[in-house]
């Protein structure tokens, strides 16, 4: 619109500032309670399905491939190929700096046998308990965090 502005036109829109809550919202990570789980391998979706979530796990999990090895560990990698013998884990063992790649078609159990350091230890629990803490008197409460170990 060109022309003169009228008396009850403002010479700029008034815009709201941005909503900070609003800006760069992701869904975060949902980590399930899987530890002490030993899920059925009987299908590939299965398989796919459990290693997927093995790999979310921040703890150790116990591998036992089909020749009978047991490799317990934490899986820091995994690859989705279209065949279970093209997709593989690689896997930190826990007595070892020696990292493995394991085909998913060679995996023959899969068990959650490490504790998770990090459950429970979310942003909203520590929040809680802080203003628990802080509700019922506690003195000498402090800002940091707490150790994971």
């Amino acid at each position: 619109m060109t022309g003169p502005r009228h008396a009850d036109q403002p010479a700029h829109a008034e815009v709201a500032p941005p909503n900070p809550d609003s800006l760069e919202v992701a869904a975060g990570t949902i980590h399930e309670a899987v530890q002490g789980w030993i899920p059925e391998l009987a299908s590939e979706d299965e398989v796919r399905i459990a290693l997927e979530k093995a790999f979310d796990y921040r703890g150790d999990v116990t591998l036992t491939t089909k020749d009978g090895k047991q490799i317990e560990g934490y899986i820091f990698d995994r690859v989705s190929g279209p065949t279970l013998i093209t997709s593989f884990v690689r896997v930190l063992p826990k007595d070892s700096n020696q990292r493995q790649k394991i085909a998913y078609a060679d995996i023959a159990a899969l068990a959650f046998t490490g504790r998770d350091p990090a459950a429970g230890k979310s942003w909203e629990a520590w929040v809680r308990k802080y203003w628990e803490k802080k509700a019922s008197g506690e003195s000498g409460l402090s800002l940091k965090p707490e150790s994971l170990e």
